[in-house]
């Protein structure tokens, strides 16, 4: 059944991207016309982690499996055999599995063989043997099994071929000085071209003619490529490249051969994490042979990187997701990168974030404004939204009317049938920083750059920093992921939203602390007094992430009338963009929105305090509208709340009313007024100066 890949139809569609490349559309349902000819990118889907590039890719192979030749690898768990000889590298081990992969028959052809392959690999596997140890040549020819059966099932999955070329190995020994690794490669394919090769299949021995120093001679093109692999350094990396051509000739030989024309569409080759060292030594080989010598291997390669400005990508054509649906233009030039098609996969939009959650609760018994808010908090996150529409769609009913992004991620999901349900926000954070010890990550998420985060570690990690600087690995493991780490007009240390969320979220909850939460309280009284004692915007940031909120009114009143009224605003925002003290699933309204509205909150306690002594009449209207403006901004801007109307419109009033009485600002506030309601309902930053697109 097809998976739910809202905004992916670019690719995925009868006419998208992929059916134009292998010529097929899903599910083998017609042939499509090529747009490349015969010359097809290799294709590469950019984004970070939780952007849906593996669930692309595994939904690419379920609608194809099955009508064309594919394999799916994911180039950073290629798993090493226990106990294996030098021959085996995460290259050599890549390649086998992909063979295997490919061989199953399709619809209306014949299985895939790889005479060539299998043989290039028997070579290499021989190098690590020993006449003092043929138990490890025995190990190493049976995980080759599966390989030689492609060629022939009958034959290679059957041991007896292991026991003679055992028995040549023996006596290659013998008569051979020392253990060349030539010289056991020779004795070994020979053996399994008697074995396993019927007499047509032979012929594939003579490809390797064309290695280097072989002067077309198969024979030796072999044992030079196994002393090229045993050598090491450059001369393995050229045998391994070869190694990469055995498997895309034999896969152009079966569209080729004796029955050519009988295959429809091109095999897919899906590499997943195709940044790391791997995907490099699958995808360069192929990009070179085309580059360089012209060649045309048919084969379509799909591959997934989450590091967008990989070194390898900078000659690529780039394009965006969208811009794909129906042409895919990637223009040649000289250099071997210019074959690649960089596809940026760009995030869901409202739309499709909310035909999601109407998928996971088609009721609609969650709050109309919870889909908007968690595209909010992810930006449209793929993974994001998923898990968390998952979320509302199993709440109790009792909990679907009052939840809001911060409740589901309290949370527990049901990820899988066979396993108990898990936390929402520990879930989602593992998918996406997939680090060892969050911990560390969230203690520096509430820092605002590298020196509040240096702070905060020697105070709160100092075992951590006997491995050195602990916010320079935090910020080096963050952009190795792709999350910016104190990104340009971020005044965050993390500054990706909803992995701040999540980094936040585990600092205050998973101590097990409630209702002291200690560790938070601890993290933000260490920056609150980095700070100093005067009431700077970052002082007052922290203050509000502990509950208070009287100083911050109070500045805010003092500052109110000096000319800057821009810097002011920016003040007003920033302290305001301090994370709430939540408490976990706590039922009833949000306090800031009763104090936002000038009303009490439930229970009658005002958290905001008293009013200060010695203000006249008109002092206490400005810091009650301020105190008001204060809590509409923190509650309106916070990704963890919904969206409120009510108190939109109240922020507005507020604005308003103050423009009114500033000597000389009035206009900045007047605008204010009028685009940051607008801002919010957009779902975006509060704009700096009001009403600039893309803010400050």
């Amino acid at each position: 059944m097809d998976r739910e890949l809202y905004g992916r139809e670019a690719v995925l569609d009868d006419g998208g991207l992929v059916a134009r490349l292998c010529g097929l559309t899903r599910h083998g349902g017609s042939r499509v016309a090529y747009e490349h000819g015969d010359d097809p990118p290799v294709t590469v889907f950019t984004g970070g982690r939780g952007t849906g590039k593996t669930a692309l890719l595994k939904e690419v192979r379920n609608r194809y499996r099955g009508y064309t030749p594919l394999a799916l690898l994911d180039c950073a768990h290629v798993e090493p055999p226990a106990d294996h000889g030098p021959g085996w590298t995460p290259l050599t081990g890549a390649l086998s599995e992909l063979a295997v992969q490919f061989s199953p028959k399709v619809l209306g052809a014949r299985p895939v063989r790889f005479p060539r392959l299998s043989l290039g690999l028997v070579a290499v596997a021989a190098i690590g043997w020993s006449r003092e140890d043929d138990e490890r040549a025995r190990r190493d020819l049976q995980r080759l099994g599966p390989l030689l059966a492609t060629v022939d099932a009958t034959r290679g999955a059957a041991a007896h071929w292991v026991g003679k070329v055992l028995a040549k190995l023996a006596a290659t020994f013998a008569e051979t000085a020392a253990p060349l690794a030539g010289v056991l490669a020779e004795a070994t394919v020979e053996t399994v071209l008697e074995e396993v090769f019927g007499r047509m299949q032979r012929s594939a021995e003579g490809w390797y003619g064309n290695y280097r120093n072989a002067g077309g001679r198969g024979k030796a093109g072999l044992q030079q490529l196994a002393n090229d692999f045993e050598q090491g350094g450059r001369r393995r990396g050229e045998a391994e490249a070869f190694l990469v051509g055995a498997l895309t000739e034999d896969l152009f030989h079966a569209y080729t051969g004796l029955r050519r024309g009988t295959r429809v569409g091109r095999p897919l080759l899906l590499l997943d994490n195709a940044h790391e060292p791997l995907g490099r030594q699958l995808v360069e080989p192929i990009l070179r042979a085309r580059a360089a010598e012209g060649r045309r291997d048919r084969l379509v390669v799909l591959a997934a990187s989450r590091v967008r400005d990989h070194e390898a990508l900078r000659q690529a054509t780039r394009t965006r997701l969208p811009e794909t649906a129906h042409r895919a233009p990637c223009p040649r030039g000289t250099s071997v990168g210019s074959g690649i098609l960089a596809v940026e996969l760009t995030p869901l939009s409202p739309a499709q974030t909310r035909a999601a959650f109407d998928r996971y609760d088609p009721a609609g018994r969650t709050p109309a404004a919870l889909a908007p808010a968690v595209h909010r908090l992810t930006g449209g996150r793929p993974l994001g939204v998923a898990l968390l529409g998952r979320a509302a769609g199993e709440a109790p009913a009792h909990l679907k009317p009052g939840l809001t992004p911060g409740r589901l991620l309290d949370l527990t999901v049901e990820l899988r049938e066979d396993a108990p349900p898990v936390p929402v926000a520990p879930a989602l954070l593992a998918e996406l920083l997939p680090v060892p010890r969050p911990g560390p990550y969230a203690v520096l998420a509430a820092a605002h750059d590298e020196e509040s985060a240096r702070v905060l570690a020697h105070a709160r990690l100092p075992s951590e920093s006997l491995d050195g600087d602990v916010a320079l690995r935090v910020r080096d493991r963050l952009r190795a992921e792709d999350w910016a780490a104190s990104a340009p007009g971020s005044r965050h240390f993390v500054a990706d939203p909803l992995l701040r969320a999540l980094l936040l979220h585990r600092l205050r909850f998973e101590d097990g602390d409630h209702p002291r939460y200690a560790a938070w309280h601890a993290v933000h009284e260490t920056l609150r007094r980095h700070y100093g004692p005067g009431p700077s915007p970052y002082r007052l940031h922290h203050d509000l992430a502990l509950g208070r909120t009287e100083d911050a009114v109070a500045h805010l009143r003092t500052a109110f009338p000096e000319p800057d009224v821009l810097g002011w605003l920016g003040r007003l925002r920033f302290v305001a963009s301090a994370p709430y003290p939540r408490e976990r699933n706590a039922a009833g309204p949000d306090p800031r929105r009763a104090l936002a509205l000038g009303q009490a909150p439930a229970g009658g306690q005002d958290p905001a305090g008293e009013l200060p002594t010695g203000l006249d009449a008109d002092g206490v209207e400005l810091h009650l509208s301020l105190r008001r403006l204060l809590h509409a901004v923190w509650l309106l801007t916070d990704p963890l709340a919904l969206p409120d109307d009510e108190v939109a419109d109240r922020l507005a009033h507020e604005l308003r009313r103050l423009s009114g009485r500033h000597l000389s600002g009035s206009g900045a506030l007047w605008d204010a007024a009028t685009h940051w309601p607008r801002d919010i309902r957009a779902r975006r930053e509060l704009s700096l100066p009001p009403g600039r697109e893309d803010g400050v």
